[in-house]
């Protein structure tokens, strides 16, 4: 882990400042690995689409006939329509001028677009999977952000937003496997 942190930390000194300005770090997954909080704008950009995609996804899985499968998809449908309510009203009270994404992007889409094939039991550990995969991100996204972002506002609201989060992650580890 050492070794690789050093590649890691080497690879971004090498990177000119203007490209670090346009955030690949965060795309890249480098400020994940070292704790670095992302900036104001990629925040509010991930942030969206997560919510956007645990809605979709969810939506998808109410058509399984799994009852524990669908409860959790419920719960994510209504947790995640409150958390985008939240962040748009913050968005609309704050000084923060940035505009959130009116669509999904595409890798989530291309999810999206995998679960649409799958039925069944491929279904339900697809879905399982992506949930844990996508909850672990915005966990590691929102505690980041709670702990040094830059705006004061959505810093608190990250903070008070990551419990529901951490939630959801351990609900989606506890589905059927």
């Amino acid at each position: 882990m050492k070794k690789s942190m050093m590649v890691i930390l080497g690879l971004v000194a090498c990177v000119p400042a203007p490209v670090l300005a346009q955030s690949i770090p965060e795309k890249a997954g480098i400020n994940s690995l070292m704790g670095v909080a992302p900036r104001t704008d990629d925040f509010i950009k991930l942030a969206t689409i997560s919510d956007m995609f645990e809605i979709q996804s969810s939506e998808l899985a109410l058509q399984d006939n799994d009852p524990k499968l669908t409860a959790f998809a419920n719960r994510m449908i209504e947790d995640h329509k409150k958390t985008s309510a939240a962040l748009k009203d913050l968005l609309q009270s704050s000084n923060v001028q940035v505009s959130p994404p009116t669509g999904i992007d595409e890798a989530h889409q291309d999810k999206l677009d995998h679960l649409k094939t799958l039925h069944g039991r491929d279904f339900a550990l697809q879905y399982r999977a992506d949930q844990i995969a996508g909850h672990e991100d915005a966990v590691s996204l929102f505690r980041r952000y709670a702990q040094s972002g830059d705006n004061a506002a959505l810093k608190t609201w990250a903070g008070n937003t990551l419990p529901t989060l951490e939630n959801h992650l351990q609900m989606a580890k506890d589905l059927p496997q």
